[in-house]
């Protein structure tokens, strides 16, 4: 768990957190979750199963737990019982409880399962969040993307940065992101379920300029 002035960062595996802000509750992509992560608030990049399923968001879901999601999400959600959702897209900004959270585009640029298909393709809609809390702090959770121009100067306090490469950055295209996207904080995901390691996570923080923290999975 990693703490920013009184935010509660917990790291839930893969691309998934628990962002805590006083007494509200946060979570982000949750994905083979050994236990319950109950939240007020479930933020989905995208659809695909590491992401969204219905097996995770279950162990999430309050019974007022409000969801928001991409369209492509809308089958698991309804599989898991989510009855407060909110679709989003790129460039949206909604207040939710103590958290306001904007949607940044999430895309491959040089990531493909064959020629000419990204495994996530910009004109899907696929997002990453910056989720502002009730103290001021910015958090960049950047989605399964590439290095990609929308980046440029988000300036958040903390950025959750995938490093394992095959779907998305590399170690060194997460180093180019985090000097274009300017955070204070660094926190790699994206490593140790599917692909990626801790050595991709020591290698990026043994070569950042900024703060980087490990955490471990909780």
């Amino acid at each position: 768990m990693y703490e920013h002035k009184g935010i509660k960062i917990t790291w839930l595996g893969h691309d998934g957190f628990k962002i805590q802000d006083g007494s509200e509750t946060l979570v982000i992509d949750p994905f083979k979750l050994d236990h319950e992560a109950r939240a007020d608030y479930l933020l989905i990049s995208h659809e695909h199963f590491d992401h969204c399923n219905s097996d995770d968001i279950k162990k999430v879901l309050k019974a007022n737990t409000t969801v928001l999601a991409i369209p492509a999400c809308k089958g698991e959600l309804e599989k898991a019982g989510a009855k407060n959702v909110k679709t989003v897209k790129p460039g949206d900004t909604i207040k939710v409880g103590n958290f306001e959270v904007r949607a940044i585009p999430a895309y491959n640029t040089n990531k493909f399962r064959e020629p000419g298909k990204p495994f996530h393709p910009k004109s899907e809609g696929k997002v990453g969040y910056i989720i502002k809390t009730k103290n001021g702090t910015t958090i960049y959770h950047a989605g399964d993307t590439d290095l990609i121009p929308e980046m440029d100067n988000l300036k958040p306090d903390i950025a959750l940065l995938p490093v394992s490469g095959t779907y998305v950055m590399t170690v060194e295209e997460a180093l180019q992101a985090a000097d274009r996207i300017k955070p204070k904080v660094v926190i790699p995901m994206h490593w140790g379920t599917i692909v990626g390691s801790k050595s991709d996570a020591e290698n990026f923080k043994k070569n950042a300029k900024v703060q980087v923290e490990i955490l471990a999975v909780e």
